[in-house]
């Protein structure tokens, strides 16, 4: 098994920075999520980890051995990547045992490994099927046996589920976190979805412009994001935000007052959560005209516009009003976040 250090971790190519100063330690079996939109940095410094993109500045241990100069096989790792990667002309059974063929594993191993692996992902009745003729939840579920196989010390997923429908997505994210739990590897896993990184991490890294934004759980991420990018990345809804003052421990903006907060005068920009706010009959602090209403089925998504930004918040199934009609919100203090106008980062605790 294997800890993983990043210290000081750079990519530049000429004046772009793909990753600034990355420095992190990833423990001996966790379950790592990068996390950030495109262009983050995220890949690349899982390509640096794997020996596919050589870094500009920093070191890469893994199981503390310095590994920076190291060809990609030496490193012990073993990658699944988002678009599958199968050899075409070869059926399931072989393009699992490949990588024991590559490595000179003993051939007498190799039929116990290979159904051992299949048997994970549920992939027995399959193992004579060439790629074409699998879909694409089937074809991710060989990458992922493939990876298996080999029994590394790392594991890399780089954004494994993009390629499946939603239904796909949600089975085959189970079948992950089982996995996960199963083979009690390291493994480093990049994607942009939200909820993929909730679900799965044991820690999330979110990232912007090659820069980490915040460190933590799951729930650390999700109940006190260090800054608006973040509150903003994190939650499904994301988090609503409202630019507005700060005066006496009260916060002002279009339609919306709000006191009893802590923070400086000033400009800032408050944040609350959907599910954390109600619509009530009257006395919110938020009151204005509804924007829009979405079915959930389990609950009624009501919007308000207020000055540039869409407030939402999440009411009663049964609720039913129009468009237009004005909507009372309480929004409790305690649930409310409070970030810098300019920098957009946390303020007030």
């Amino acid at each position: 098994m294997a800890e993983i250090q990043l210290r000081n971790l750079s990519k530049r190519w000429g004046s772009f920075v793909g990753v600034d100063n990355f420095d992190l330690i990833i423990a001996d079996r966790e379950f790592l999520v990068l996390l950030g939109p495109s262009g983050c940095g995220k890949t690349t410094t899982m390509r640096m980890i794997a020996g596919l993109e050589d870094a500009t500045e920093g070191d890469i241990l893994i199981g503390g051995s310095r590994v920076n100069d190291m060809e990609p096989k030496d490193r012990d790792v073993s990658m699944v990547f988002q678009s599958y990667a199968l050899y075409p002309n070869m059926n399931v059974y072989e393009n699992i045992r490949f990588p024991l063929k590559v490595r000179g594993i003993d051939p007498k191993t190799h039929d116990e490994k290979v159904r051992r692996a299949s048997a994970m992902v549920e992939l027995d009745d399959f193992l004579h099927r060439k790629p074409a003729e699998l879909s694409g939840g089937q074809r991710q579920r060989v990458a992922l046996a493939r990876a298996i196989v080999r029994e590394p010390n790392v594991f890399l997923m780089d954004e494994p589920l993009s390629n499946l429908d939603a239904k796909l997505r949600v089975s085959t994210r189970a079948q992950i976190k089982n996995l996960s739990h199963e083979l009690a590897v390291t493994t480093i896993y990049v994607t942009h979805d939200q909820i993929e990184a909730m679900t799965l991490a044991d820690r999330v890294v979110v990232m912007k412009q090659g820069l980490v934004q915040q460190v933590g759980t799951p729930t650390e991420i999700y109940d006190r994001p260090a800054n608006a990018f973040v509150a903003s990345f994190i939650g499904n809804p994301a988090m609503n935000l409202v630019d507005g003052q700060m005066s006496g421990g009260k916060f002002e903006a279009e339609y919306t007052a709000i006191e009893g907060l802590q923070a400086p005068d000033g400009a800032v920009t408050l944040g609350f959560r959907a599910e954390d706010a109600s619509v009530v009959e009257s006395g919110g602090q938020i009151n204005g005209p509804i924007y829009t209403m979405e079915l959930l089925g389990e609950a009624t998504m009501v919007s308000v516009r207020v000055g540039g930004a869409l407030v939402s918040v999440k009411a009663d199934k049964n609720y039913r009003a129009e468009i237009g009609e004005t909507v009372s919100i309480h929004v409790p203090t305690d649930h409310c976040h409070l970030f810098d106008a300019k920098t957009g980062e946390r303020v007030g605790g």
